[in-house]
């Protein structure tokens, strides 16, 4: 208890805020007159304005160690927090409240060794440490009486959610019954038709019949609800041509990247390393005259030539041996020569030749990479002076002959990727921007900034019939395709039904103890749903959106005997356990939370929040 300090269990806590809409239903429908020392009366049991203060600056530091921004009080009311958190205290005093009614408590003794095994209280030596306490307590903003009077009702609390949550068991046939339904197998036989193996006579539509299908599938061509948007752009690429780059600072950057553009000859090396001189003379004894293998080498040492590899190294890196290794034939093995680790053979694997990058060949690089650069920039400096001429009136549509700025238009569905709307921050402005907004400047990850205004909202309506006539083209044939491919199905179907079994000269499929999950390729989706509503014999067929199967039932089997399943049933019952007693604590704390009737202090609670920053 005393290692969580102010927070209840973890199972506790999670039940609470479970429990906050259900707790905060009758709450302003009495209030009182206080002195603004509490903001809630539950009960004989008051949330005090610190403590009301210290959530909401908790939930606070919170939000904002999530987003990195700011949350003022205005943003925390918008999104209902000031609310949540009121709840959740509320909840606990009415708990607390029902906690003293049964009169509950631990002694001074039990709360003296508490508060000693609290780690933050204790000395360099791990011992409780009386200034120490008191340090720790002053910066949290805590009395040592407020502080011990909280660890007693949240000892308490735990007490009393210990004695209701403890031992309670779902009955064994509801977890029985899950796992045997979630582990029921069927074994079936079905043959899979593809809309697109199809063969199909080449026909080509009139205008006539291509109406006709239209009009009768007009939700096929249904535009989506469209917002027609107005915006302007400017981008680091539209300005890159304004943008002066001096030799100077090019040669300063080829400078910098010299290790990129200045690539020493290098080699691809191995290195074997002895204890001493004389281990590593017979070694390479015994490779001169064939007695063994550097790979048998490396193995008898225990290693493998992962370990031994080197990778691409220049001469300088290998020291004293870099001269001889790099005046060796690739696929040799040199030495003993010295290392940093003792004496080593070394296999050269590979020759990689120095590249040499010059100044004029890497200039145009560089300069592309230095005026991106300047011109992001140079963007964030424009930003201001553009947001200042669409606060003083300044269009949309004047902004291109007052900037560098580029405007556009696109009718925004939320499917739009191309060009700007391939960025996440142009797609959460135009999914959020109302006909009311005002535009504003904005940033983009490449340095680019925009603004747009919603010009109209278009509802869902046809597609013009010109405009989709490729589109219901496509349709049709695959309309076409589709009725070809359950035309085959019913034949199928009906011979099966007929002779009790598939026609001769088709691929036969089957599968054998499949469960509900199962997935199988090339098959449409709702198969497995369809097998397991079938009786052992039942032909069905199912249809796909690129397949349909005639599908036969062989057999129902029950779940497995196996350790997979017996795994899943341990779990099944642990979670309805955890279920059921969290259910019983839920029912204790809203009967709790009633009968002690919560009255909210209005005035008190404006107070706080107008005071808070």
């Amino acid at each position: 208890m005393a290692a969580g300090m102010k927070n209840l269990s973890r199972t506790f806590v999670w039940i609470l805020m479970g429990m906050l809409i259900v707790g905060l239903a009758g709450f302003g429908a009495v209030n009182f007159s206080s002195s603004l020392s509490s903001v809630a009366l539950v009960g004989e049991r008051e949330v005090t304005v610190d403590a009301y203060m210290r959530e909401l600056q908790r939930e606070q530091n919170a939000l904002q160690a999530q987003t990195g921004q700011a949350m003022p009080m205005s943003q925390l009311t918008a999104m209902g927090l000031d609310r949540v958190v009121l709840g959740r205290l509320i909840t606990l005093a009415a708990i607390d409240n029902e906690v003293d009614s049964l009169g509950i408590s631990i002694g001074d003794e039990n709360l003296l060794k508490e508060l000693t095994q609290v780690p933050a209280f204790q000395n360099a030596s791990g011992e409780f440490d009386r200034e120490t306490y008191r340090f720790t307590l002053d910066n949290a903003g805590f009395t040592e009486a407020e502080f011990e009077d909280d660890l007693r009702r949240e000892a308490a609390r735990t007490l009393v959610q210990g004695a209701i949550m403890s031992g309670a068991k779902m009955p064994a046939v509801l977890g029985d019954t899950l796992v045997a339904y979630i582990g029921e197998r069927r074994s079936f036989s079905y043959v899979s038709l593809s809309n697109d193996a199809v063969p199909l006579t080449m026909q080509m539509p009139g205008d006539e019949e291509l109406t006709a299908f239209y009009e009768a599938n007009i939700d096929q061509f249904t535009l989506p609800e469209t917002k027609v948007l107005t915006y302007v752009h400017l981008s680091p690429e539209m300005i890159l041509d304004q943008v002066e780059v001096d030799n100077d600072a090019l040669q300063s950057l080829y400078q910098d990247r010299a290790a990129d553009y200045l690539v020493p000859e290098r080699r691809l090396v191995e290195r074997l390393v002895f204890a001493d001189a004389d281990s590593a003379a017979s070694a390479r004894a015994q490779l001169d005259v064939g007695g063994t293998t550097f790979e048998v080498l490396v193995q008898d040492r225990g290693l493998s030539l992962a370990d031994i590899d080197l990778g691409d190294v220049t001469v300088e890196e290998l020291a004293e041996a870099g001269a001889d290794i790099f005046a060796a034939e690739v696929g040799s093995v040199v030495g003993p020569l010295p290392s940093n680790l003792g004496p080593a053979l070394f296999r050269v694997n590979g020759q990689l030749e120095a590249r040499e990058t010059t100044f004029d060949q890497a200039k145009e690089e560089l300069r592309a990479e230095l005026a991106a650069d300047r011109a992001r920039r140079v963007i964030e400096q424009q930003a201001e002076p553009i947001e200042d001429m669409l606060a003083g009136g300044v269009t949309l549509e004047e902004l291109p002959g007052e900037s560098d700025m580029q405007i556009g238009t696109l009718n925004w569905t939320g499917s739009n990727d191309e060009d700007i709307a391939g960025y996440d921050g142009f797609r959460e402005a135009a999914e959020a921007v109302t006909i009311d907004d005002f535009p504003s400047i904005a940033f983009l990850d490449d340095g680019s900034l925009f603004a747009l205004r919603l010009d109209e909202i278009l509802p869902p309506r046809p597609q013009p019939f010109e405009e989709a006539r490729e589109n219901i083209f496509q349709a049709w044939n695959a309309s076409r395709a589709a009725d070809a491919v359950a035309a085959q199905a019913e034949e199928i179907l009906k011979h099966a039904q007929e002779n009790g079994a598939f026609p001769e000269g088709l691929e036969v499929k089957t599968e054998t103890g499949q469960t509900r999950t199962a997935y199988i390729d090339g098959t449409p989706v709702n198969m497995m749903l369809a097998a397991f509503e079938m009786e052992p014999g039942d032909l069905r067929l199912v249809s796909g959106e690129d397949s349909t199967v005639v599908l036969r039932l062989d057999e129902v089997l029950t779940a497995e005997d196996s350790p997979e399943m017996q795994m899943l049933a341990e779990a099944m019952g642990a979670q309805l356990d955890q279920a059921l007693s969290q259910a019983l604590f839920e029912a204790f704390a809203e009967d709790a939370q009633l009968r002690a009737a919560p009255r909210v202090d209005q005035q008190a609670l404006n107070a706080v929040q107008s005071s808070f920053q």
